[in-house]
């Protein structure tokens, strides 16, 4: 759906941690998570069982490693607890910023009521960002550095992950596109599998 035409320019992946890009990109994410409630609601958790189910639904063989992937899940789910829900957009690839003197976010497909911390480790993971970069992000997102929240965001990595995974496996069955989503799904199992077997992750779980 195109409402109007926006006459700005992408912002390079390698520009998004940049210091002259990486607060204005915090100070658009805080404007959307502390805007009024919107339609909808984003559970990463719940959606990656629904991918799964239907997946099967349409005949996917799901692959092996959801199961050991889901279990991660769940102790990410136990270990955070319930979580405030605010407007987020999930899914916050770099081609969906512009920048025309501010930081304009498009493709609003998934958004719905969620957690923050799903938008910020999505963002986070989509552009490579190191645990620096990481502490750099929510400095300039809270205007405090914490521990729990570091801690969050990259456990959140895992999920945003395990999302990507999974719709990937999805669109295997049912996309008529001419592309490996196969592929997809499998490079993102791998990061997942590198992510949680990282001593440093168990440490985060317990944060």
């Amino acid at each position: 759906l195109v409402t109007r035409f926006i006459d700005g320019r992408p912002i390079a992946v390698a520009a998004m941690g940049s210091p002259s890009v990486l607060p204005r990109i915090a100070e658009a994410l805080r404007k959307l998570h502390s805007a009024p409630a919107i339609p909808g609601r984003f559970d990463a958790h719940a959606v990656v069982e629904l991918y799964r189910a239907e997946a099967e639904a349409n005949g996917v063989e799901v692959p092996s490693d959801f199961a050991a992937a889901w279990e991660v899940s769940e102790r990410i789910r136990s270990a955070r607890g319930p979580q405030p829900l605010v407007p987020c957009h999930n899914d916050l690839l770099n081609a969906n910023f512009l920048d025309d003197g501010a930081i304009l976010i498009v493709d609003w497909e998934y958004a719905g009521m969620g957690d923050r911390f799903f938008d910020l480790a999505n963002f986070s993971v989509n552009h490579d960002f190191s645990v620096e970069d990481d502490r750099r992000l929510l400095a300039a997102y809270f205007g405090a550095e914490r521990v729990a929240d570091l801690a969050s965001l990259r456990l959140m990595r895992f999920m945003s992950d395990f999302r990507e995974a999974m719709w990937g496996v999805l669109q295997s069955g049912i996309s008529e596109l001419d592309f490996d989503f196969k592929g997809y799904a499998a490079k993102h199992f791998d990061r997942m599998k590198r992510t949680s077997s990282n001593p440093v992750f168990e440490r985060y779980l317990r944060s």
